[in-house]
């Protein structure tokens, strides 16, 4: 989905659930001054650290890390914003002081908090 704002002309992408990223996705998202996105996993076995044998594409969510994640693609984007939403409670993302959220930091990745604002 993509929201523009009318006074401004800036747009905002977001799509809390991508399980891979196709062209007509990808055209949206580079186009966009801010993207929201699918933040649910941090790896594509995540579950099965609490005994889920479920991999999150299976289950339409593109882990962050590893090859053809969330980051690789998002680092191919110049412009917008990146902020992931919808983060499972098994990521490691939500804890600020870990090596995960370092990593997405270095990246210009942001994670999504309760009443967060975003000015474009």
């Amino acid at each position: 989905m993509v929201i523009r704002q009318i006074s401004t002309g800036k747009t905002t992408f977001y799509a809390p659930g991508l399980g891979a990223i196709e062209a007509h996705v990808e055209k949206a998202m580079a186009e966009a001054d801010c993207v929201l996105v699918d933040g649910t996993f941090w790896t594509d076995n995540e579950l099965a650290s609490v005994g889920r044998p479920l991999l999150a594409r299976k289950i339409g969510h593109l882990p962050q890390s590893g090859e053809g994640g969330m980051i690789e693609f998002l680092d191919t984007l110049e412009k917008p914003r990146k902020i992931l939403i919808h983060i499972n409670n098994t990521n490691p993302i939500l804890n600020e002081e870990s090596e995960e959220r370092d990593i997405l930091s270095q990246h210009d990745i942001e994670v999504s908090f309760d009443n967060m604002n975003i000015e474009l």
